[in-house]
């Protein structure tokens, strides 16, 4: 079933991403509604699982996670990737993000930690553990000219 968001939606949606910390009232007032009326519509984006959660960015390098990797990682499994496999590999703290790719490789991770020894442990404490891990392949990021969350909203 596809959502239905009209463009008061989308406007609340474009203020919230550029901050979310913006209130309730200042919302209201950016928009021209009333505050009751603001708070209602936010929440129904929550209930609608629209609004997945409210962040804080923190700069990786104040917390000495400098090295920024994306690991591509072939299941033993083949083409039937187990979704095990991507549950333990979710459940490592210094893994960012894990996808299921299309192509030779099953998985594709994101993981920031310190430094290449960090990453050689993470290889080898965790990643290595996992059953089914055929072969992994990583990219250390040299520089990141563009990375962002968030998602270009359509204006109705």
């Amino acid at each position: 079933m596809e959502l239905i968001l009209d463009s008061t939606d989308l406007n609340i949606l474009k203020l919230m991403q550029d901050n979310s910390r913006i209130s309730n009232a200042d919302l209201a007032r950016e928009l021209k509604m009333a505050p009751s009326a603001m708070l209602e519509r936010v929440k129904k984006l929550e209930q609608k699982k629209v609004i997945l959660q409210y962040t804080t960015r923190i700069d990786p390098a104040a917390l000495n996670q400098k090295l920024l990797a994306f690991i591509f990682i072939r299941s033993a499994e083949g083409f039937t990737c187990s979704s095990q496999t991507a549950q333990a590999l979710s459940k490592i703290p210094e893994v960012q993000e894990v996808h299921h790719i299309a192509g030779e490789d099953c998985f594709l991770v994101k993981v920031r930690i310190a430094d290449a020894a960090s990453l050689m442990n993470l290889m080898r404490n965790s990643f290595q553990k996992i059953p089914n891990i055929a072969s992994t392949k990583s990219v250390i990021v040299l520089e990141t000219v563009k990375e962002q969350q968030q998602l270009i909203i359509p204006k109705k």
